[in-house]
Formats: C-alpha cells, structure tokens, sequence
C-alpha cells in the first residue's frame, strides 16, 4: 500500500487496543519468550531482510548486517530485562505507625501506559524503524505497538514487519500487538488517534517538532518522546592540534563521513585552535577528507537538500573549504569540510547538515572556546580529546558540555551508541524532545510505563509482584531494595 488513509490507521490502533489486555497479562515471561521469538524471525530471514534493505537504501550488506543483529541483541536483552524484573520498580511499605501517624498499606508499580505509536528512521532501517529500539522496548513494557513506516525503505519495513509478526504468532501472542501503517497524513493521524498514549520518533528536528505540537494539542495530550537533532561538537585542544593531528584527524574524518554522514550522532561540529596552533591539524583534517569518495545517500531528497547546504556553505565569504572528497557524480553525496572563525559563529551555521560534511570552528583561546560552545543548543553527544596536562580546560569543558548533552565523551568518537544500560542517547531540546529519557538501552522501557499505587488492596487485586510472596525480582520493602 502506498499510503494508509484513516481507516487503516483505525484498524491498526483497534487491533493493538484488543491485543493490549491479553499482551499485558500474558506476563513478563511469557513477553520475554515472544522478544525472543521475533529475534528468531528476524534472523530466519535475514538474507531477504538485508538485501531488500540494501536495494532501497544503499547502505550495503556489512551495515545492515550489523543493523539487524544490533536488533535482535536488542529484543534478546529486552528479554532478561523482563525476566529480571527490576525495571517495573515493585514497591512495598506496609502498614505502621510513623512520626506523622498511621500509615496505609501502600504498593507501588509500574504498568504499561498503552497503545505505542513508534516512526521509522530514514537511516537505520533496520535498527530505528519497524524492527529497533523504539519498537522493542515499547513491547518488552507491555504495550501494543503501531509502526509508521519511512518512505525511505517501504518495502523493508513490510518484511521485517511480516517476520516480526510471525514471531509474535509462533510465541501465541496476540498478533495484533504489532502494526504497520504508511503515508505521511496516516503518521498525523496514528499521533491524533485518541487510542493512543506514547510516541516514539526519531527524524528532523522540523518533522518532529510538528508531531509533537499535534501530540501537545490533542484534548488529551500525550507525551512524545522525539529525537530530532544533532549537531554533536567535538572539542579538540591545543595539546591534541600539536601532537596527534595526523591521528586525530584519520578518526575524525571517519566519524563524519560513516555512513555518508547520515548518523545523527555525527559530531558536525568541531573546535580546534586558531592560527598556527592548528595548522597542522587543518591540513591533516583537508588531506583526509580527500580521500573519501562520494557515497548514495538514502533518497534524493535527503540528497538534494544536502548539496543546496553545501553550495550555500561554498558561497558564504565567512567559511573556508578545508577540503572535499572524491567524485562530482550529481547523483552523489560529496563529502565537504569548511572552517569559520568562532567570533563569526551564528545560528544560521548552527543547524544541523544531515550528510558528510562538517564545520571546523577556530577558537583564539579559552575564552572564545567557551563563549562559542555557549552558543549551542541541546545536544544527543559532546565529545572532548584533551592531553593529559590540560585538567583546568578539561574541567572547564565538562562544566558547559554537560548542560547541553546527553552523552560525554572523552576521547573516541560519538557515531557508536552502545546497547547497555547506562547509555543515555537524548539531550536537552533539540536533540530530543524530552531529556529525562533515552532511546537506546533497557531503560528506555521506562517511556511506555506509569505508576501505579495500590492502598490497602486484598491480596487477589494485586498483580503477583506486589504480593508479599517473593516473586523473584528485585522490589524495595519498608524502604529497604531486596534482591
């Protein structure tokens, strides 16, 4: 189908709303045992997976391999998280008298907050789309799911669909518990529907932004929970400019341009030293670049709106070209590297350039460093490559990177996000919609869940976790965490 109109967008939300009570009292054992089922499907067919993935987007086998076994790790550990049971944060104070007087039996838990909605990414088709995280966490809590399919890769998001399902068939979990729906007014609609609770987005800044207003104003609003965009700096002192440039920049360089630079967690920004201080590392960053030949891009509009930023980039007197990659196919993203002066940094050159190119911004000294990172909004990563004697500057960084992003680094490169649990992947607006959660690792669970108390309920009301018979997970009693 080539675009859901509204009725479909019904029937998927209708199905995954009869599916929601049988999903959710199917239990975490028996969730965790269908994750594991839908991993199996995914892998079974994992040939025509990648190979339609491949024709639709060019990202080549080795990527998407990697993409999908990325996932299918994802629902598998989606599983022990559901067996170990820590994550719904059972919780007990019993009966008794206190400072303040008597006190009720009180439990606590969280549920499932209902019907999902989740959007596919343009580029990761198979790690933030059908099959990914948004997606796996969402059912690993509970709550029935309905995918909007990118444009991008229609037809693998139709096959992974179709594996994932069977899996939900093979596991006897109500098929239903997953949708698909296509076209951009059905993703409007999918936000509006009164049925659903959540949504999960990860796309432009632009896009989600409108989806978020339409969540914002529906009579009953609802969170979403969007990672729009990144401009990800990365800071390199004078240490590192003098005495590893030839390194540094071998690794930069290949951050940028993975994927022909279609990572959001590319760092698009990079701070180095002015004058003489950077020369060498401008002309390691220049000979690098390239190197690197011009790659497909996800689609040709992606692709067009990229080449019109970096003819207006080539035409703004304020930026230098450091250099360009290999190749003047039109058909093709040409990687580009530019240079501009901290004191001429605007917002107009701090919007996010979603393919492989950069921006190098020259600082004259500490204070014009910080003042420029001052400049920036939220961001999903900030990365910091410091010597060893530069503890005050690196102090000082930490203090004004760690209020605009989500994730720090020191040293390495952002464009690997690692699935465990202490990965944040979502920063301050705009890199993501909400900060106080992640998209990437078990607690990303923690989206699709709400609290529920229970006050002095009979033992036959209260689901097994908070019953005083252990259920073997972890749950805090009378303020004390037993595991």
């Amino acid at each position: 189908m080539e675009g859901s109109r509204m009725s479909d967008v019904d029937h998927a939300v209708g199905a995954a709303v009869e599916a929601a009570a049988p999903f959710e009292q199917a239990g975490r054992d028996r969730r965790a045992a269908g994750l594991d089922a839908v991993a199996d499907a995914l892998e079974d067919d994992r040939d025509a997976i990648v190979s339609t993935a491949d024709t639709e987007t060019g990202l080549g086998a080795t990527r998407l391999n990697g993409e999908l076994t990325r996932t299918t790790y994802q629902l598998r550990l989606f599983g022990e998280v559901l067996r170990e049971g820590s994550y719904i944060e059972a919780t007990i104070d019993h009966a008794g008298d206190t400072p303040m007087g008597p006190r009720p039996d009180l439990r606590r838990m969280l549920v499932p907050i209902g019907v999902v909605g989740v959007f596919g990414a343009s580029n990761f088709p198979l790690a933030f789309s059908v099959p990914g995280g948004d997606t796996a966490s969402a059912l690993a809590a509970g709550c029935p799911t309905v995918v909007k399919a990118h444009p991008s890769h229609p037809e693998t998001s139709r096959r992974a669909f179709a594996a994932m399902r069977a899996g939900l068939a093979e596991a006897k979990l109500p098929e239903g518990a997953l949708g698909l729906i296509e076209g951009l007014e059905a993703g409007a609609d999918l936000v509006r529907h009164p049925d659903v609770r959540a949504v999960g987005f990860t796309g432009s800044t632009r896009g989600g932004r409108a989806l978020a207003d339409i969540a914002a104003a529906r009579p009953q609003p609802i969170p979403f929970y969007g990672e729009l965009g990144s401009l990800n700096p990365l800071v390199v002192t004078p240490q590192v400019a003098a005495g590893r440039a030839d390194e540094f920049a071998a690794g930069y360089i290949g951050s940028v341009t993975m994927g022909v630079g279609q990572f959001c967690t590319k760092p698009g920004l990079l701070f180095a030293p002015a004058g003489a201080d950077g020369d060498d590392l401008r002309a390691a960053l220049g000979s690098k670049v390239a190197e690197v030949p011009a790659g497909r891009m996800l689609n040709d509009g992606i692709r067009d709106a990229f080449q019109s930023e970096i003819e207006r980039r080539r035409s703004d007197s304020r930026l230098r070209l450091l250099g360009d990659g290999r190749g003047d196919d039109p058909a093709l993203g040409r990687p580009a590297l530019f240079a501009v002066d901290a004191a001429d940094l605007d917002a107009e050159l701090l919007e996010e350039t979603f393919g492989p190119a950069a921006l190098v911004i020259e600082y004259r000294d500490t204070d014009e460093l910080l003042s420029a990172l001052d400049r920036l909004d939220g961001q999903l990563t900030a990365t910091v490559h410091a010597g060893d004697g530069e503890t005050e500057l690196v102090d000082r960084l930490h203090a004004v990177l760690r209020r605009r992003a989500g994730r720090l680094l020191f040293g390495g490169f952002p464009t690997g996000v690692a699935v465990t649990w202490a990965m944040q992947h979502g920063g301050p607006y705009p890199s993501a919609s909400l900060s106080a959660h992640t998209s990437v690792g078990p607690t990303s669970i923690r989206r699709w869940l709400r609290p529920v108390s229970y006050q002095n309920a009979p033992e036959h009301v209260l689901p097994e976790e908070l019953r005083d018979a252990d259920p073997g997970i972890p749950r805090r009693v009378d303020g004390i965490l037993q595991t």
